[in-house]
């Protein structure tokens, strides 16, 4: 297997904007640095922001409810820790999500883009060393290109990496060779995992780079591979950096 590491993604904001990046140093027993740090709690939410706690996808703005959202743009400065949203029709915002002002200044940007499909009043969730991610363990997602290139062929269209919103892409694979890896090790350079489970799919994946839900990705992954899901979650055991272009091993199962 020539398997190699060939593309990282975070989210800073929960279901709304994407970076790609080129390396990331990863910590045992945690989430991707900076991977869905806040999310956007709307007034039905049961977030607490006195009680701060992982909370489901429904309590959140995400693009499974809005698709213009698919083409939203994310930058960290995590220097600062201010991030940068950019949309094709939008001026661009720089805000400090941790700050007082960071859910009105949010909420006031994606007003136009449909966002506010939910009453306010309107916070930004925070939960120091937890993700706001769709699954409470501190899992990444790991996705294969081969995978998707597969999919994309039974589609008809090509599906782009975005729609799945993951963080680690493999390339190099034998199609849906990931689907065997549940309670295997992988490493990636120096970083040790463990993949934990599959990832179920949601609405979001048929929200396409025009900002319409576009494609019925549930349907041709049914037709394709008898299930919902597409990628896994993993767990790192041991941590360290990695930069695409690392070297991807399985354990023998």
């Amino acid at each position: 297997m020539n398997a190699h590491l060939a593309g990282l993604w975070r989210h800073p904001i929960k279901g709304i904007g994407a970076e790609a990046i080129e390396r990331v140093a990863l910590t045992a027993g945690a989430p991707m640095p900076w991977d869905r740090r806040f999310a956007l709690a709307h007034g039905r939410s049961r977030y607490d922001s006195a009680a701060p706690a992982w909370q489901r996808r429904a309590n959140f703005v995400v693009q499974a409810h809005v698709a213009e959202l698919m083409r939203v743009e994310a930058s960290l400065d995590e220097a600062a820790g201010t991030v940068t949203l950019t949309h094709p029709t939008a001026e661009p915002l720089t805000a400090d999500p941790a700050s007082a002002a960071g859910a009105e200044a949010l909420a006031a940007w994606i007003e136009p883009l449909g966002g506010l499909y939910q009453p306010g009043p309107w916070r930004v969730a925070h939960v120091p060393g937890q993700a706001m991610t769709d699954m409470e363990p501190p899992y990444l997602s790991i996705l294969s290109r081969a995978s998707l290139r597969a999919l994309s062929q039974h589609a008809g269209i090509a599906l782009g990496e975005r729609r799945f919103r993951g963080n680690l892409w493999l390339d190099g694979l034998d199609a849906w060779a990931e689907e065997e890896w549940i309670g295997r090790e992988i490493t990636i350079g120096a970083v040790r995992l463990r993949v934990d489970e599959p990832v179920g799919r949601c609405k979001a994946t048929t929200a396409g780079p025009r900002g319409t839900y576009d494609h019925p990705t549930l349907d041709t992954l049914r037709a394709a591979r008898g299930h919902t899901e597409f990628g896994v979650y993993a767990t790192v055991i041991e941590g360290g950096e990695i930069a695409l272009g690392d070297a991807v091993t399985t354990a023998a199962a």
